[in-house]
């Protein structure tokens, strides 16, 4: 790549930079140097220079193209935002539909263009709010929705035409917020084609990570595959499989883990539906991806300019892709939760900005910022609405839209690139060996090295060997003052006693027969999306149609794992 003559002047100029200046060759080990890695524990040498990328290899640099170009790795398409910004989101939905109603209208007021919806832990579970188990926690992470009333209510007033996006995490209730979502476009008159809908109704990884999983391994990749199924031949406008790694990285995975993790589990999607006769260019286009970006700046940078070249090189290597669209990874992040701290809130408002600065420079579609107040909270307006200038601020007065791919070409941000590119091929590798991403999870494989790494992240902040500002270094003692977010204290009893009238004021009757007929297409090899179309109209509840789930493939009850 370089002229030999070059490299060897700037190899002898090297040592002896090292040899006068710092006393010691590069990298040494010692007391008077400390071990230098990234949080995915990627070596960093103390200087890089065009020797770092000569041994990175010249294929690899062939290999970049220009943007808009295969494999996408500086982006997906020649202007990326010269031409428009990234989609600015704010993930709302707490306490109860007409609180969460209230946020939407405020969101949009704010010069939000899409809706991010958060479900709280019961509706993730498919139980109702009116179910022993979900006592105490209905409404606490986000909105409870238990049947169609709820949709009505949370989108009264907002014209689901006029909306650019909504996206629901429903990992593992994918076809019933499908069917919510198609039951209210229909009983409004709405096309459900003239909006999007973007499901992350990735059930596979939620056995690693949150374990909002409510059956079985195999029940939950049929299920999410049939909502892939019936949105490729009906609502090709969706996407209907939003790929997680935000979720592993959350839970202590490193940025190698939180690629690799879900791309092991999109194989499993890809060949499920290449089983029913479907190639890869029929559905795939429609993906997207869900990441996190935290707080190591550059190596986030690199780790989404990596992924969309792996990913790129996979569908087009291995399942044969042709069409751009499904070769292209289009990514959303939420800036890491994980990295907010109750101490000094205020100063996470600096956290979100960084981590909202690496996805612009790795060129991602959407983005979520935390708000500052959310380790006491669902955030408040004033949290949210700084959330949302913050990305405003990045994409309108720092300049860093005017150009593609900034930092391309910087000696660091490169050989990362090509580092977690490495990194991730030796997970799939390894994922494969144990017969692909299902046999991984039913082995505790992810659990065990999400586990690892999250133990030695907490290890270093208690040695102190990682620095949290607020936490174990610049501590104060100054009071701190977060606006409590108003809600309706009786919110949760107000939610299941409208659940309870509902139950009584139905056809019943028809309820039953729904249910019935859900239950023998679940049991049969059909898709089970019309069916469930069919008892959400009906006012079957999430937790009813949970239920036959459950019935037919059976509860989850996750082996405990020693490595």
């Amino acid at each position: 790549m370089f002229d030999k003559k070059f490299l060897d002047e700037l190899k002898r100029r090297k040592k002896e930079w090292e040899d006068h200046t710092l006393k010691g060759p590069l990298d040494e080990p010692g007391e008077r140097q400390k071990e230098f890695v990234t949080d995915s524990l990627i070596p960093v040498r103390r200087l890089y220079t065009p020797l770092d990328l000569e041994e990175v290899n010249f294929d690899y640099f062939k290999d970049l193209g220009f943007p808009g170009e295969f494999p996408f790795l500086r982006g997906l398409d020649p202007l990326v935002y010269r031409g428009n910004f990234w989609t600015m989101m704010q993930y709302s939905g707490f306490a109860s539909a007409e609180e969460t109603n209230r946020r939407f209208k405020y969101v949009l007021g704010q010069g939000a263009t899409s809706f991010s919806i958060a479900l709280d832990l019961p509706t993730h579970k498919a139980l109702d709010s009116d179910d022993p188990l979900a006592e105490g926690e209905v409404g606490k992470t986000g909105v409870p929705i238990d049947s169609l009333k709820d949709m009505e209510i949370i989108f009264e007033g907002i014209p689901l035409d006029k909306v650019k996006m909504f996206i629901c995490v429903a990992m593992c209730t994918g076809p019933i917020v499908l069917g919510l979502f198609l039951a209210l476009a229909e009983k409004r008159g709405v096309d459900p084609n003239s909006f999007g809908l973007f499901l992350t109704n990735e059930s596979l990884m939620e056995f690693a990570c949150r374990g909002t999983q409510f059956t079985t391994p195999v029940g939950h990749q049929r299920l999410s595959t049939d909502v892939v199924e019936y949105c490729t031949k009906y609502h090709p406008n969706f996407s209907p499989l939003q790929i997680s790694g935000y979720h592993a990285r959350e839970a202590g995975a490193t940025a190698i883990q939180e690629l690799a993790f879900p791309l092991a589990n999109a194989i499993v999607y890809v060949q499920e539906m290449q089983k029913r006769g479907f190639s890869i260019d029929d559905f795939a286009g429609n993906f997207s991806w869900f990441f996190s970006s935290s707080l190591e700046l550059l190596e986030e940078v690199a780790k989404f300019r990596a992924f969309r070249k792996i990913w790129a090189m996979l569908a087009k290597e291995r399942f044969g892709a042709k069409d751009p669209r499904t070769l292209q990874a289009r990514i959303m992040i939420y800036t890491g939760g994980s990295n907010l701290t109750r101490q000094q809130p205020r100063i996470n408002i600096v956290r979100t900005t960084v981590q909202a600065l690496a996805a612009a420079l790795g060129g991602v579609q959407w983005m979520n910022l935390s708000s500052f107040d959310e380790a006491y909270q669902t955030p408040t307006e004033e949290g949210a609405t700084i959330a949302l200038r913050t990305q405003q601020i990045l994409a309108n007065e720092t300049g860093i839209t005017k150009t593609v791919d900034p930092l391309a070409g910087c000696y660091y941000v490169e050989r990362l690139t090509k580092e977690i590119e490495e990194g991730v091929k030796e997970y799939l590798d390894k994922i494969e060996r144990m017969g692909g991403a299902v046999k991984a999870i039913e082995k505790g494989f992810y659990q065990s090295e999400i586990h690892e790494q999250a133990f030695r992240y907490n290890r270093e902040i208690e040695s102190k060997e990682r620095v949290k500002v607020g936490v174990n270094e610049y501590v104060t003692d100054e009071k701190v003052k977060v606006a409590p977010l108003k809600y309706d204290p009786n919110a949760e009893k107000k939610t299941v006693n409208r659940l309870r009238k509902l139950k009584q004021e139905r056809d019943n009757q028809a309820v039953q027969k729904a249910l019935e007929e859900l239950r023998r297409v679940t049991e049969s090899e059909e898709n089970v999306v019309p069916a469930v179309i069919n008892a959400v109209k009906t006012y079957a509840t999430v937790g009813e149609i949970g239920a036959v789930f459950r019935q037919v493939y059976g509860p989850y009850m996750e082996e405990a794992v020693y490595f």
